[in-house]
């Protein structure tokens, strides 16, 4: 019989900070850390010593593959002043940050710590796309599908194609979601992608006037999108507008006990929910259109929490391609089976929708520092509950946000759920 969890502890998220997050030659990991670091400590609302943190907790895929440097979180730990504390890292794929945020927030629940950091970083974009991939492929099944030829598009199409026939879907159905993600990454500063589809349009026709071109004419974005020079195909039916960039970024979270929260914030938020589980690799599994590690995680966090999918008011959700977030979505119980695909068309995950998703832009337009990216969601969500998201800001005023973090095709998956009192 299954035993439904409890924090013995409550847990409070007091600050948050983050990196650009792009492609920025020139700077490493440390740097990119550096900046995050210092943008969490200017947003403690009454300050800290950082000299109180007790340890940290760092989230990085493979920086040993995209920068030779294996062994950071010590490295990072000394270069903003934390040496001596015990310092880790913690590999999840794609889910390392969250992996990593699970980890600390378990370190102050069992009475261990009173103050942690989390972090989560990644340099990809010194690497030539080619070794990217290659990188990135060591979080599938080696063995089993990269010997066969699979990348990480490959794997999100082949998921894409068969929710299209079990659902009837379009590749329009995807481009919507994109389209989505686009208009709010415009509003985010901190987004690699901060432009609107229709932005891009425009650049690209006064690009071709510049040129002597001939000017296209797409009547709309999703003319736009279903064309092959404009938006060539990737896997199909994954076309690159349906794919995360490669990125670089870094984000800190400083986390504390329940009981002195109010000592560093008058508006802390709260972790209410935790859920995480894993599966095995796509190949093994019975079902292309579903991520069975997201949905267990996710009754985990709900149970916890002791609040339903109904009671969440907005998500960020593991996008790394448009499929996913549609996946995601029906996984974590906003809409059934199905059913996801025409939310997304239908607006009722934008921003002005009842079920908002990835405000923030998403890692389809803000950007997937892998080991940086389920940190990166939980900033979001800290902004959006205390009314601090600047032009994306809810109009509803949200008390509950979740995230939910997935590594490779869903091998790994965490599932938070934070609460504003």
């Amino acid at each position: 019989m299954r035993k439904s969890r409890k924090l013995n502890r409550g847990v409070a998220v007091v600050g948050v900070g983050m990196s650009n997050f792009g492609a920025f030659p020139g700077m490493s990991s440390r740097d990119l850390f550096v900046d995050a670091f210092k943008e969490m400590r200017t947003s403690v609302d009454k300050g800290f010593d950082p000299k109180e943190i007790e340890a940290f907790y760092l989230g990085n895929f493979s920086g040993d593959l995209f920068e030779g440097q294996a062994h950071q979180a010590p490295m990072l730990a000394d270069w903003v002043g934390l040496s001596p504390i015990p310092a880790a890292r913690l590999e999840g794929a794609c889910a390392s940050a969250s992996v990593a945020f699970r980890e600390g927030l378990l370190g102050i629940a069992s009475g261990m710590y009173d103050m942690v950091m989390v972090g989560g970083v990644e340099k990809m974009t010194d690497l030539h796309i080619s070794k990217v991939t290659d990188a990135l492929a060591t979080a599938a099944d080696i063995t089993y599908e990269v010997s066969a030829g699979f990348t990480f598009p490959g794997f999100y199409a082949s998921m894409a194609s068969a929710y299209m026939h079990q659902y009837g879907a379009t590749p329009e159905t995807f481009m919507r979601v994109g389209i989505k993600n686009h208009e709010n990454g415009a509003l985010n500063k901190k987004a690699q992608f901060g432009a609107r589809i229709p932005d891009l349009m425009e650049a690209k026709k006064t690009k071709a006037l510049q040129k002597g071109k001939p000017i296209p004419t797409w009547k709309d974005e999703i003319e736009f999108l279903s064309d092959d020079r404009a938006n060539p195909l990737i896997a199909w039916p994954m076309r690159l507008f349906d794919c995360s960039p490669v990125s670089d970024g870094g984000v800190a979270l400083l986390l504390v006990s329940e009981e002195i929260a109010h000592q560093f914030s008058d508006d802390p938020i709260y972790v209410i929910g935790s859920g995480s589980a894993s599966a095995g690799a796509l190949h093994s599994r019975p079902s292309l259109t579903s991520i069975p590690s997201a949905k267990l995680a996710a009754q985990n966090a709900y149970e916890m929490a002791n609040v339903t999918a109904k009671d969440i008011d907005l998500a960020e959700v593991h996008d790394c391609f448009t499929i996913a977030e549609i996946i995601a979505t029906e996984d974590l119980g906003f809409f059934d089976a199905g059913k996801g695909g025409i939310a997304a068309e239908e607006g009722l995950t934008s921003r002005q929708g009842p079920q908002p998703i990835n405000t923030s832009g998403g890692l389809k337009s803000k950007g997937h520092p892998v080991g940086a990216s389920g940190a990166g969601q939980i900033v979001e969500i800290w902004k959006q509950l205390r009314g601090q998201a600047g032009e994306r800001q809810l109009d509803k005023s949200p008390r509950l946000g979740l995230t939910h973090n997935v590594g490779g095709t869903g091998q790994t998956c965490n599932v938070h759920i934070f609460e504003r009192r």
